[in-house]
């Protein structure tokens, strides 16, 4: 797949995973968030609630199965840590979720994936 094939598909599930989000009640506060250390494609809040949420969109199940690994959720972890100051206040409660985008079926949305 081109590069700009690829980012246009990103972007689009980035779409779908916001409008998801905010379907169950959830506000967003950033979007492609970018720091030294990595990149937050949604930060959204739903009450005392801060999710810094990871959307991988992939054409298959099988795609989807391998798009979240170890390398790219520590990424997100450590973008989300220096996000912290900056979006964090009043927040009782913060997460790492990751949103699965596949063309034609409903995201999975899997919720506080990271506990450290």
């Amino acid at each position: 797949m081109s590069r700009q094939r690829a980012e246009r598909q990103g972007r689009n599930g980035e779409a779908i995973a916001a409008w998801w989000l905010r379907l169950h009640g959830w506000g967003i506060v950033g979007q492609r968030v970018r720091t030294r250390r990595g990149e937050v494609d949604i930060i959204a809040r739903r009450g005392s609630t801060l999710a810094f949420v990871e959307v991988k969109t992939r054409a298959d199940a099988a795609g989807l199965g391998s798009a979240i690994d170890e390398y790219r959720l520590r990424r997100v972890i450590d973008a989300a840590r220096s996000l912290l100051p900056r979006y964090g206040k009043g927040a009782e409660a913060i997460r790492i979720d990751v949103m699965l985008v596949q063309p034609w079926r409903l995201p999975v949305h899997l919720k506080n994936v990271w506990h450290g």
